[in-house]
Order: C-alpha cells, then sequence, then structure tokens
C-alpha cells in the first residue's frame, strides 16, 4: 500500500513550477484527452494515454503470478493474511502499451502525469509511476478544464503526487474485492451460477426489490370529491377579466374531505385523521343536492411567490436533469460528458461540488447581461459554495469552460453533446440571474346543499410578475403530473362574499396509488441522499444491476427481477449488516476519513474482514466468519422460493429462469413479467394454459415416448430416453458421454403445443433429411436458425417454405444448386412501427421484426427491443437509449491495414478447417427443474 501521509501540506500536496527547458513526457487517461491536450501544450511535450487503468488485481487464476499460485489467498488478489497487501498484474491488453511509455520515458526529462483529479485518476498515476519506475523527475499535473489557458497554467504549476488519495482509493478497491470475491461464489453455490455481489450494487438492487414490495403489498383505496368549474357572473372588472376556472370540493360541514395521503398502505384511512372519505353514491348524491345552489366567495388568501435558481449542475444533478429532460441513462449521460469534457466544451463531469470558480461566475454574469438584459442580473454574484457531505477535494461544478462561454448555438455540436452541452450551459447561467418573483392565491368557495349541507371548494393560482431565472432554464420533474416551476395558474380577482355561478359539477373518483417506481434519477437521488456509494460511480452500479439481469426497465422504471428477490432475500437473511444502508453509508464516512488522513486503512481492513471491535468498543463480525459460519446453513430451495400469499403457489428461481410450483405441478413465469403483477389470479391463469408437457404417443421405430414441451426457446418435441439400469462406470463425463442424447427438434411456425400429433412431431425428428446425393455430396434439408435449407457439403441453398423440407425432390434441389447463390436479402418486410428522429443520427427510427426478434433501428444502428419493452408502447425517448448503448458496444473501427509489398513466396498447402459439430440437446425450461 502506498503510504497514507501526504507529501506535503494540509492535503498531501505541495504546488511547485516546472523548469522551462527540457522535454516532458505527459501521460492522460484517454486518447481523446491526449490529442486535445497536444495541441495546447506544444513542443517540448510529448503526450500520450495511458488507455486507463495498465494494472489491476487479477480477474483469472491464468493472470496470478507462479510465485504467489500456491498462497490460499491468492483468488482474493489480496494478502489478507499480511497487511492487506494487493497483488497488482499488468493487463494482459496492456503490456505492449506499458513497454511503448517506458520507450517514450527514455528520451525525455521529466514525467508529467495528467490523469483526473480525483480518487481514481490519483490512483492511476500512482499505478504507472510504479508501473514505470522513472528515474527522471515525476510532477502530478492536474485541471479541471481542457482550455488552452488551463492546460498550460497547470504544466507551470504542478504538484507532488497525493498519496493519502491514492490510499484512500485503494482501500475502496481492496474493500469492493473483498466483498465480491467472497460474497458472489456464495451466490453461485445458493443462488445461480455466474451472479455477481458487490458494497454498492448489492444495496442499490435492495432499494429496487424493497420498492417492489411495497408495491406487492399495497392495497389501493377508493376516494370520491366533486370537481367544479365557477365564472364570475355579471358585467364587473373581474367577471370579464378571466375565464372560468377550476375548484375541488375539501370540505363538508367543516370536515375536510379524505385525501389519498389520508390512507394506509394497506387502503384504510389512517386513525388520526378527522376526515370525512366520500363513496360514489355520497358524492353524486352531494353533488345532485347542491345543482342550482348558490355560491360566495368564503375567503382569499395571497401570498408572495419567491422562487430562487437552482445550483449549477454536479454530477448526480446532471444525471438526473438528462434522465427528465433529454432521456439519457446514467452511462449515456456520463459518456456525452466524457467527450464534451476531453473536448474541452465542460468541466470535468464527476465532481460533487455547486461551486464556480470567480471566473466562471464572471463569464456567467456577463452572458446574463449580454443576452437578458441588467434587469436579470442580481447587484452581488450569487455563491453555491455547500457541497454534498464528503465531496471530493478541489473540484468545481460541471460548467462550459473558460473565462467566457460560448453559446450552444456556436458549438458546432449536434446530436446528445449539443443537447447536453445545452443543459449545462443553460443551468450555469440561470445560476446567476434573480429570483422568479409573483404571488400565489388560495380562494376558498362556498355553498349550501338542499339539505343544508355546506360543501367547501378551493382554488389555487399562481402568478409570475418576473421571471428571473426561469426565463433561463427551469428544472424537469420526476412526477409527470406535478407542475414545473414556470407554470402560471390565473384565478379572477375576486373579493370574500362575492358571488360565483358553478358551471358544472361532476363527481370524480380516485384510487390511492403505489408507491413509484425507481426510475434512474430517483434511484441516484436515493442513493445520495442516503450517502451509499460515490455519486461517480451511480452510473456504473445502475450499467451493472441492468446487465446482470437484476434490473429489466419497462419504460424508464426499474423493475427487479425474480431473480433480485432471491438474491436480496439471501443477502438479508444471512449478511444482513452487508446491504444494510446505515453499514454501507459508514464504510463511505471511513474511506473519507482515509483520504483526509483522519484514519488508518490497515486497522479498518482488519476488522472489516476478521473482526474485532470498532472504537465505541463493539463486536462486529467479519466478512470471513459470515460467509465461513453462513454458507452450510443457506438452503438454496428456501432462499429461491417466494410464497405466493393466499395461495399454495410458491414462485421459484430456478437454474433457467422463474416458475410456479403448486404440489409439484410447474407452469413458467414469463420473464419480462413484474413481481407486482404476479397476482392470485395471474397464476391461475398461468397455470390454466397448456403447459406443453404432452405426451403424443410412441415412435414405432424406437418404442420411445414422444413428448412436446415448452422451452426456454419456445416450443418442441422430444423422445424420453429411459435411464439404464446400470450406469456406466468411469467418470462422470465418461458416462455423460455413454449416455444417449435424445433427438429434438422445434416445432415450425405453423405448428402449436395444442395441436401437434405424434405423426408431425416423428416428421420434425426425421430432421435433418437426406436428399440424395449430387458430385458425390450428400444433400440433406434441415431447419436453422435463419429457416430451412439445402446443405450439400459446404454450400447450402434456402427453401421457400418449411414443408419444402419435407417434400423437396433431388431434381428440384439439382436445379436449386445450378443456379447461382443469392448474396443479398430478401425484400424488407415493412417497419412494425414508424418513431421519431434519432437525436444522434437525425435518422427516422424504425421499429422492425428480425431474425431474433423486434428491433429498433436508424438505418445505421440495429438494436434490440429488452425485456419489457413492447412494439406498441415504445417511446422515442427509449429506441434513442437503445440505439445509443448499441453504438457504445460496438467495437472501435480499425484503421485500415496498409498492404505490404507484393512478394514471392512458395505456394503452400492449407488444411481446410474442419466445422465444429453442432451440438444438439434438449432445451430446458425453468418449469423442468
Amino acid at each position: 500500500m502506498p503510504p497514507t501521509k501526504g507529501s506535503a501540506g494540509k492535503n498531501g500536496s505541495k504546488d511547485s513550477g516546472r523548469p522551462g527547458t527540457g522535454t516532458a513526457l505527459v501521460i492522460v487517461e484517454s486518447p481523446a484527452k491526449a490529442k486535445t491536450i497536444a495541441g495546447y501544450l506544444g513542443r517540448g511535450y510529448v503526450v500520450e494515454s495511458s488507455i486507463g487503468h495498465i494494472r489491476d488485481m487479477p480477474t483469472k487464476a491464468a493472470e496470478i503470478p507462479a510465485k504467489y499460485k500456491g498462497q490460499p489467498w491468492a483468488r482474493l488478489g489480496v494478502d489478507v493474511e499480511g497487511d492487506f497487501e494487493p497483488l497488482y498484474v499488468v493487463n494482459a491488453d496492456k503490456k505492449s502499451h506499458v513497454k511503448k511509455l517506458k520507450e517514450l520515458m527514455a528520451d525525455v526529462d521529466e514525467l508529467l502525469l495528467a490523469t483526473d483529479e480525483d480518487r481514481e485518476g490519483e490512483a492511476i498515476a500512482w499505478h504507472l509511476m510504479e508501473e514505470l519506475k522513472p528515474k527522471i523527475p515525476v510532477r502530478r499535473m492536474v485541471f479541471n478544464e481542457i482550455t488552452k489557458e488551463a492546460i498550460q497554467r497547470a504544466a507551470r504549476n504542478t504538484r507532488d503526487l497525493n498519496t493519502r488519495l491514492v490510499s484512500a482509493q485503494e482501500t475502496r478497491r481492496i474493500l469492493d474485492r473483498l466483498y465480491g470475491y467472497e460474497v458472489s461464489p456464495v451466490l453461485w453455490k445458493k443462488v445461480m451460477p455466474k451472479l455477481s455481489a458487490g458494497r454498492v450494487q448489492s444495496v442499490a438492487t435492495r432499494l429496487v426489490v424493497e420498492r417492489e414490495r411495497e408495491r406487492m403489498a399495497f392495497t389501493s383505496a377508493e376516494y370520491w370529491d366533486l370537481k367544479a368549474l365557477f365564472d364570475v357572473p355579471g358585467t364587473s372588472a373581474a367577471a370579464a377579466d378571466a375565464p372560468a376556472f377550476p375548484a375541488t370540493l375539501v370540505a363538508v360541514d367543516g370536515t375536510r374531505v379524505a385525501v389519498g395521503r389520508d390512507f394506509t398502505a394497506r387502503g384504510v384511512l389512517r386513525s388520526d385523521r378527522d376526515v370525512r372519505q366520500l363513496d360514489e353514491a355520497a358524492a353524486r348524491g352531494l353533488a345532485e343536492r347542491l345543482a342550482g345552489a348558490g355560491f360566495s366567495v368564503r375567503s382569499v388568501e395571497r401570498k408572495p411567490y419567491r422562487r430562487s435558481p437552482y445550483a449549477p449542475f454536479r454530477t448526480t444533478t446532471l444525471q438526473q436533469e438528462a434522465s427528465r429532460k433529454l432521456g439519457l441513462s446514467a452511462k449515456q449521460t456520463m459518456q456525452v460528458a466524457q467527450r464534451l469534457y476531453e473536448n474541452g466544451y465542460i468541466t470535468y463531469m464527476r465532481t460533487d461540488s455547486t461551486t464556480l470558480s470567480d471566473s466562471a461566475v464572471n463569464a456567467a454574469r456577463s452572458q446574463v447581461r449580454e443576452l437578458y438584459g441588467a434587469d436579470y442580473l442580481p447587484d452581488k454574484p450569487r455563491v453555491y459554495a455547500k457541497k454534498v457531505k464528503n465531496a471530493q477535494e478541489a473540484h468545481e461544478a460541471i460548467r462550459p469552460t473558460g473565462d467566457t462561454f460560448r453559446t450552444p448555438a456556436s458549438t458546432g455540436l449536434s446530436g446528445p453533446e449539443f443537447r447536453l452541452y445545452e443543459l449545462v450551459w443553460k443551468r450555469t447561467v440561470a445560476s446567476q440571474m434573480k429570483d422568479a418573483v409573483g404571488e400565489s392565491v388560495t380562494v376558498r368557495i362556498e355553498g349550501t346543499s338542499s339539505d343544508g349541507e355546506v360543501a367547501e371548494f378551493s382554488a389555487t393560482g399562481k402568478i409570475i410578475t418576473f421571471h428571473g431565472f426561469l426565463k433561463a432554464y427551469v428544472e424537469g420533474s420526476d412526477d409527470p403530473a406535478a407542475d414545473l416551476d414556470d407554470r402560471e395558474r390565473r384565478l379572477p380577482a375576486v373579493a370574500e362574499g362575492d358571488p360565483l355561478k358553478a358551471q358544472h359539477l361532476e363527481p370524480e373518483g380516485h384510487s390511492t396509488r403505489p408507491p413509484a417506481r425507481y426510475t434512474e434519477a430517483t434511484l441516484v437521488k436515493e442513493l445520495e441522499e442516503r450517502e451509499i456509494g460515490r455519486p461517480s460511480t451511480y452510473a456504473s452500479i445502475l450499467g451493472t444491476i441492468l446487465d446482470r439481469g437484476y434490473v429489466f426497465k419497462k419504460g424508464t422504471a426499474l423493475v427487479p427481477s425474480f431473480l433480485a428477490f432471491a438474491v436480496v432475500q439471501l443477502l438479508e437473511r444471512h449478511f444482513g449488516n452487508l446491504v444494510d444502508y446505515e453499514f454501507t453509508a459508514r464504510m463511505e464516512d471511513v474511506l473519507d476519513d482515509i483520504a483526509r488522513g483522519e484514519a488508518e486503512s490497515l486497522p479498518w481492513l482488519r476488522r472489516f474482514y476478521f473482526g474485532g471491535e470498532d472504537p465505541e468498543g463493539h463486536r462486529e463480525t467479519g466478512l470471513k466468519e459470515l460467509v465461513d459460519d453462513h454458507l452450510a446453513d443457506i438452503d438454496p430451495r428456501e432462499i429461491s422460493s417466494l410464497p405466493l400469499p393466499g395461495t399454495d403457489i410458491v414462485l421459484r428461481v430456478g437454474r433457467y429462469g422463474p416458475y410456479l410450483d403448486r404440489d409439484g405441478e410447474r407452469v413458467n413465469v414469463p420473464e419480462d413479467l413484474a413481481p407486482d403483477e404476479l397476482t392470485k389470479e395471474k397464476a391461475e391463469e398461468l397455470f390454466a394454459q397448456p403447459s406443453g408437457d404432452r405426451e403424443l404417443g410412441t415412435d414405432p421405430e424406437t418404442g420411445r415416448v414422444i413428448v412436446a414441451k415448452s422451452g426456454r426457446f419456445g416450443p418442441y418435441v422430444t423422445e424420453v430416453i429411459e435411464e439404464p439400469e446400470e450406469e456406466a462406470k468411469g467418470t462422470a463425463k465418461a458416462r455423460k458421454a455413454a449416455k444417449p442424447k435424445p433427438r429434438t427438434s422445434s416445432l415450425l411456425k405453423s405448428m402449436s403445443l395444442d395441436t401437434v400429433t405424434l405423426e408431425d412431431a416423428l416428421r420434425l425428428l426425421s430432421l435433418p433429411r437426406e436428399v440424395g446425393e449430387l458430385d458425390g455430396e450428400v444433400v440433406t434439408a434441415q431447419n436453422g436458425r435463419f429457416g430451412p435449407y439445402l446443405k450439400k457439403g459446404t454450400d447450402s441453398r434456402s427453401l421457400e417454405t418449411e414443408e419444402q423440407m419435407f417434400t423437396v425432390t433431388l431434381e428440384q434441389a439439382r436445379e436449386l444448386f445450378a443456379k447461382p447463390k443469392q448474396r443479398g436479402r430478401r425484400a424488407a418486410a415493412p417497419p412494425l412501427r414508424e418513431l421519431g428522429k434519432d437525436p444522434v443520427s437525425g435518422a427516422t427510427m424504425l421499429v422492425k421484426d428480425g431474425r431474433f426478434g423486434p428491433y429498433v433501428t436508424d438505418g445505421e444502428v440495429n438494436a434490440s427491443l429488452r425485456k419489457g419493452d413492447e412494439v406498441e408502447s415504445i417511446t422515442d425517448e427509449r429506441a434513442a437509449e437503445l440505439l445509443a448503448e448499441r453504438r457504445a458496444k460496438a467495437p472501435a473501427k480499425k484503421p485500415a491495414a496498409k498492404k505490404p509489398a507484393a512478394k514471392k513466396t512458395a505456394a503452400t498447402k492449407t488444411a481446410a478447417k474442419k466445422a465444429p459439430a453442432k451440438k444438439t440437446g434438449t432445451p430446458r425450461s425453468a418449469a423442468q427443474e
């Protein structure tokens, strides 16, 4: 581990200037950043990128150096038996690049490590120094914006490496490594192979699961009120000034009418509320008795309205607003922001601070004066000094770069880069504008029914007399029904006692709603408010829980899978501390104490892993003890079982997916079914569907029973092979090889599980069918992933219909092979839906039906619809998100290699590679376990 004491000064850093002579090698993280910076530094500097991290702990056994392979801790990559020293290896794909960096370093006089100015960037710089082992002076070059002035200033004012930040980052890495490498194997053994657990990812998954549990336990309550439309009768100024305005019934005979907040999650009125619940009959009866009644203004309450500007963006608020306004995921937002930063448009995008530098404040105020006028500029600059708890060091808010800001139109940007820059620019400029001011009004209206009941209605309004910063920027809302800050609702200028006329009275029913599912924006907000994890990691955490299948999206909502329920259930019951919200937040506090030099990492790591007493003298159970003691106690079946309340049905999470079990009767559960939608009625509906496990008869040739099944990849037929009385001797592998494999075939498109017959099944199991022999090679008809076709050696021809597999003759096959093979595609099918324009390419997005299901395309990029996406309901924003994710995953295009000069070489024979035999086996379904 690096020393925990800083090199100098309060923050473990020391400023110094760089001599103006000699040549310096500047190392940054990314090639794009290197290219931009090289243009600003000019002669005397060689700028190269490390292409991210150059080394890390080994991820597989083959990467562990030979001298450590026998160590019991080697699989962890951390010497837990010593002083928790991590074992670092250079990534296999970085070895040649490290060699290149060493060669470059041999020709320079100084090394400047210019990685990002945060803990991860400081750690990358330390790893570079440790691996390159420079014998020349080494300095840290830091900046938070990539402009010519900032880069040249950073090169002149370098500092030492801040080893306290390195120690904090390394402790975090070790902590995450121990958590993942100790707990993940428990999930593999007890739930499903290839799962993962993570210090923050598991807690984030638990939050999503708990919200779904709340929705599942929720009981809706019905309540009614009246909606009225009033106007001012007569010819007064008030009557002429405003149209009719709406109002809602709020009280009857002085008792408040119940609204949604008065009910519990169980659908009953809260005991402490003195309210009156109206049902439909009561509401309709009251409306009838108020028909023709006279109404008057009971009271008018006016309050001044004032709204101050929002603080400039930090990482999490940028992610939330980009989700609300631009439809970007957290991952997409950070990818776009990274490009804007590296190309010099915005400041560093991983920051917890809302502070603006003096030059940025002046730039923003200058644009306010220029674009909106002096009336919108406050007398004094606004200061946003507040940081979130444990904010990282020396960072500024996310803002446009430079001492003068470029307007969005002048940047030349397009697509998501333009939209995100515009968002940052507007927010920054608006943060230096005056408050919005106005007046809010509440009018209470009273009327008496024919039975003498006094009904009270309420109407609210808001008038903005000076828009201030709202001229430049209005923040979005997570609640689509909520009014935004710039929304006005005008009411007529009425006074107490003024008569009103009810144009319309309508009973209106409502139902309480379960808590809304998290979106990416609201989950980021929740994690930050609970102080769980670092804001800079939230995008990758969200990506992980989506990629692992713990969560899927329905629109923008994050829905937990049943797999997530099983994983969270295991962690809660046996590793409760590890997914405890407060415990996870306290870990962040400790890591920040280490970064500030107020705590040592080694004692804390020992206590976390082996257990011991905390500073208050309380005994803490260590991670190793938890795993060792609990592993044998975990019942996989119990952990993966979720009883359906009020039934004898149990949902189980199996190796091939979720299924329902009732006294041995099993049925698969659709993977895109949200857990709160699995009601008693839905379960009975699934059981009522044909199970597909239907015996069709006996094959007269083999005597084996033929069955039709519903599998993971669709319906199929197979034969049942009885287990031999005596198992083959030898290893498990040998016994498996000796066991005959049943013939299996998917149903044709024209077939269904309900109607497939034994004759159909035997025809399917006869495939591939031998048609005859051509040119000394056997011709077969078979069904493939792209449809029916004929095969002759390595040559093939498509068949028009599935029926031709059973009827095509040798002569017809000869004619097909005599024709040139069609390389082009068949005529494209019409799109299933036409959507809006893709923000990146500008092309129209289409939803099409492909070989592997529906997908969205802009003509250049194709992206399959995910679990939870529906052709009929997919939005433009979701389609654009899928395309953006597909672009991000696409491999970078390699430059065309130059052809070497032709050389005369002796002809050599190369043996044709034999195509590997296609594996056959029975598709499994969840309910077959």
